[in-house]
């Protein structure tokens, strides 16, 4: 009995023993499973990084496709009799108007927009931009700094031109109708955009928004928008002759108002029958279209420097 007792007791320690062995073992078992649950979280993580990282490439494709695109629309368009930028850019659908055409064709065209003839060969839709995030970035900061220095530069103007307007006035009571501004289309410039077949003034180019003064004392004679001229000014002077103003943006006086010599009465602008910011001006022997006479040979017998 005693021998039997000792032999079971062996039995069971070898059962506790390989109990034990059998939960180690289960331990050691879940272990190579939590592993490979982790490696799968890994490879989970790590794919999104890689499609992210390639967005930008496909971005960069699709806006160089773009820009080739933008390019090939270039195509050339032969003006006609009767043309002019701002109708050949409507009749063309010309993204930017006329001032894109301009742009791209001034070494054609030349200083005056508003002179052109016909056979010229024009260049519609070329110069497309193209460029990445890193360049728009870069052109945003190059005008931002752009600014400033235009702004600095637009102050120094402004001041000058309040110095210019002091010496533009002479002791005759005529002015200039514009503070720095050069003379684009002269007058009598033959061209078949003009009903009469040529220029009836000349043209003052000065950016919009230029004040406009009266080249003498006067009255106005009508203060309006008219058709081809846009919004336009007319003054008598003491001597009998008329002077007159178009394409303004903003009228500053009304008819029957009596002005002074280097009076604002308007500020320039693109109005009308136009192809960029300039002011028209006339002299004229009555109030009415086609009484035109020299302009600025009248100025210049005022004692006014013209150019």
């Amino acid at each position: 009995m005693p021998a039997k007792g000792k032999h079971r007791r062996p039995k069971s320690q070898l059962l506790t023993r390989s109990i034990a062995v059998a939960g180690t073992g289960g331990a050691a078992l879940a272990l190579p499973l939590m592993g490979a649950t982790g490696a799968h979280a890994a490879t989970s993580t790590s794919a999104p990084e890689k499609a992210v990282q390639s967005v930008p490439a496909t971005e960069k494709t699709v806006t160089q496709k773009a820009a080739t695109a933008k390019t090939e629309g270039v195509k050339t368009y032969s003006v006609k009799a009767g043309d002019w930028l701002a109708k050949i850019a409507e009749d063309q659908d010309v993204s930017g108007g006329w001032k894109k055409i301009y742009q791209d064709n001034r070494e054609a065209i030349g200083g005056d927009p508003s002179l052109i003839h016909p056979g010229l060969k024009l260049s519609l839709g070329k110069k497309a931009t193209t460029g990445t995030s890193t360049d728009t970035g870069a052109s945003t900061t190059k005008s931002s700094g752009s600014s400033s220095t235009s702004s600095s530069s637009s102050s120094s103007k402004d001041t000058s031109a309040k110095q210019s307007s002091d010496t533009t006035s002479t002791s005759s009571g005529y002015t200039l109708p514009v503070t720095g501004g050069t003379i684009g289309t002269g007058y009598r410039v033959a061209g078949s955009m003009w009903s009469s077949g040529y220029h009836t003034g000349v043209d003052f180019v000065v950016p919009t928004g230029t004040t406009v003064k009266a080249v003498a004392a006067g009255t106005v004679v009508s203060a309006a928008y008219d058709g081809a001229y846009g919004n336009e000014v007319v003054i008598r002077h003491a001597d009998g002759e008329y002077s007159q103003y178009a394409h303004m943006s903003q009228l500053s006086v009304s008819a029957g108002q009596t002005v002074t010599e280097g009076q604002q009465i308007g500020l320039s602008g693109a109005t009308g029958n136009v192809t960029g910011p300039h002011l028209h001006f006339e002299i004229r022997t009555t109030p009415y279209y086609g009484s035109d006479v020299d302009p600025v040979a009248y100025l210049r017998s005022h004692g006014v420097t013209v150019g």
